[in-house]
């Protein structure tokens, strides 16, 4: 990465690159924001994207918009609850429309024992049953 960046700011300090073209201005834009981008090298362990946060904002976006076309408050509640129920789901590797059917198949036992009931740990309640 020392040789990259030599090398990067070799093409604009000799000239070898025009500035204001399209290669020239990624570079200035690279090296602009080197410590930024590089930041994955200093911290073991880092990941190299945040496609999981990106994926979840995506979800938040799409849901407010159709959101949009709910005819009533207590409506746009019922979604938001099922929202956060799938992307809950997801997040532990349930699949949310067989959590749910099997929250209606054992609903006087999910009264009983919520805690029992929830999206990481139902399975494991199921194969007591």
């Amino acid at each position: 990465m020392d040789q990259l960046h030599a090398w990067l700011e070799a093409q604009l300090a000799e000239k070898k690159t025009e500035p204001n073209s399209g290669l020239g201005k990624a570079i200035a834009y690279l090296l602009r924001h080197w410590k930024g981008l590089t930041a994955f090298l200093r911290h073991a362990g880092a990941p190299l994207d945040n496609n999981i946060c990106e994926q979840a904002l995506k979800r938040a976006v799409l849901h407010r918009k159709n959101a949009l076309f709910y005819k009533t408050l207590n409506g746009a509640q019922v979604g938001d609850l099922f929202m956060t129920l799938i992307h809950t789901c997801q997040l532990c590797g349930a699949n949310s429309f067989e959590y749910l059917t099997e929250l209606q198949r054992h609903a006087c036992e999910l009264a009983a024992r919520p805690a029992e009931w929830m999206p990481w740990n139902y399975r494991e309640k199921l194969g007591r049953l």
